[in-house]
């Protein structure tokens, strides 16, 4: 345990020292686009740059936590599964809460290094340092995919027996009045039952 201790007083000690700024810290709005089975963060080399985290480290959080397989592909991170831009953008404001902000100071001027198999978070605006363990009971509660009332892009890839069109989003089947197979019609959600949710074009 000293030697742990040790280790882990030298790394924090050689950190090299960061500049603060106090520039305001915003988070990109993700850039969703759904491709068939598959949905695609567009700006996630630009949501990288801006919370200055390992591209990895975000990645396999984003996957762990949304329950699916994915791969950073140039600029873009694609993942399996058809998710809301609400889930995502859910998700990496709580890595940003976990892994960015100092929770002494509330600042984004941090950085994070690993001791052994422990991260630590070391603020070069307070000085202060804690390591990171992920909180399962203060994990935050995933929102549906969507609400009564939203606007959401979807694609149909069905039809009823009574006609209607049918699409799907992450557990949800949306019944569309008047659309076809292969549209892609901007919808707005007018009621949810369970998984079922019933639409109107726009």
């Amino acid at each position: 345990m000293d030697d742990y201790e040790a280790l882990l007083d030298r790394a924090i000690t050689n950190l090299p020292d960061k500049e603060t700024t106090d520039a305001r810290f915003v988070i990109p709005e993700p850039k969703i686009m759904v491709e068939g089975k598959t949905t695609i963060l567009e700006n996630f080399s630009n949501i990288i740059d801006v919370i200055n985290r390992d591209s990895d480290h975000l990645m396999k959080y984003l996957t762990r936590e949304m329950g699916t397989a994915g791969k950073i592909d140039g600029q873009r991170a694609v993942f399996q599964g058809r998710f809301s831009k609400a889930l995502i953008k859910s998700n990496i404001e709580a890595y940003v809460e976990e892994f960015v902000i100092c929770s002494e100071c509330g600042r984004p001027d941090t950085q994070l290094t690993k001791v052994d198999r422990v991260h630590v978070l070391k603020c070069a605006a307070c000085g202060a340092h804690r390591p990171v363990k992920k909180k399962r009971s203060s994990a935050p509660v995933k929102q549906d995919s969507i609400e009564e009332g939203k606007e959401y892009d979807v694609r149909i890839e069905a039809v009823g027996s009574k006609g209607d069109g049918i699409a799907k989003v992450d557990k949800f089947t949306i019944f569309v009045p008047g659309a076809a197979k292969g549209d892609t019609p901007k919808i707005r959600i007018k009621r949810i039952s369970g998984t079922l949710a019933f639409a109107e074009k726009i």
